[in-house]
């Protein structure tokens, strides 16, 4: 967090945009997604003030209110984990896994994400104001930080907050996506895609879903070990080496090669049924 930070402010008072630095923003983007999400889950600080403070500064970096992650992630997909009712649900518009339904999918996501979270405001306005202030309070922030950044120099703005902040959002859905298409939502330990290779060195162990699910409470950095205990249990079809090597075979060469797609465990359930 500390060096999206200054790169952020390196890049807004340079003369010209540096295409390096840039894309290593952008990492730092998809970087904060990761973080927001494991902060969700093991806040970082054990100091309550500390947690907040840091929710206002994900917030300002990931795009969007931190305390989203509750109604939407812990609250609905935990608990569901992709089966009907999972407002981030991989299956509501179509079975297939292409590039149309990868690219889709992140829009789709997040307009259905929103009932959630709207229903959590209102039980917080009623059963928690305090609670209810806070997550407000995170929308105003991040308001406040738009409208300062556009009225000091909206060309920065959009490139160096707009954008990482559409990089930010998108990604994490995508990772989502990949994680549970074509699984079998009904499975105690297939009903995960994970990603075994330097994807988890370069964004906290975020490879590992299978252990995530069953074991949301675990800090990332004991997931290795734990994903170990149970991978014998995982249809070998959802345990990927690496991560831009399934994006490149299933959506970019399948389409001409169709045995490079994927088999959807999901559906092979339904029709031995």
């Amino acid at each position: 967090m500390a060096v999206t930070t200054a790169l952020l402010s390196v890049q807004w008072n340079l003369a010209a945009i540096q295409p390096l630095l840039y894309f290593w923003f952008l990492f730092m983007a998809v970087s904060v997604a990761i973080i927001a999400h494991n902060h969700n889950h093991v806040p970082i600080w054990r100091s309550r003030f500390l947690n907040i403070l840091t929710d206002y500064w994900l917030t300002l970096f990931y795009g969007f209110p931190a305390f989203g992650w509750i109604p939407t992630h812990n609250k609905n997909h935990h608990h569901l984990n992709n089966k009907e009712g999972d407002y981030t649900i991989t299956w509501r518009i179509s079975e297939k896994n292409n590039i149309f339904t990868l690219l889709s999918y992140p829009s789709i996501s997040s307009y259905f994400q929103q009932k959630p979270i709207a229903g959590y405001l209102r039980t917080l306005w009623r059963s928690d104001r305090r609670r209810f202030y806070l997550a407000v309070s995170q929308y105003v922030v991040l308001a406040i930080y738009y409208v300062g950044a556009l009225l000091v120099n909206w060309k920065k703005a959009v490139l160096f907050i707009l954008i990482p902040h559409q990089m930010s959002l998108f990604s994490v859905l995508v990772f989502n996506y990949v994680q549970h298409v074509h699984t079998d939502e009904e499975s105690e330990y297939s009903h995960s895609r994970n990603f075994t290779g330097l994807i988890n060195q370069a964004l906290f162990n975020n490879g590992y879903h299978t252990v995530h699910h069953k074991s949301p409470g675990i800090h990332w950095s004991k997931t290795p070990e734990a994903q170990k205990e149970i991978l014998h249990l995982i249809d070998p079809s959802l345990n990927e080496r690496s991560f831009w090597w399934y994006i490149a075979r299933v959506y970019l060469i399948a389409p001409v090669y169709p045995r490079f797609g994927s088999v959807s465990l999901r559906l092979q359930r339904i029709n031995r049924r």
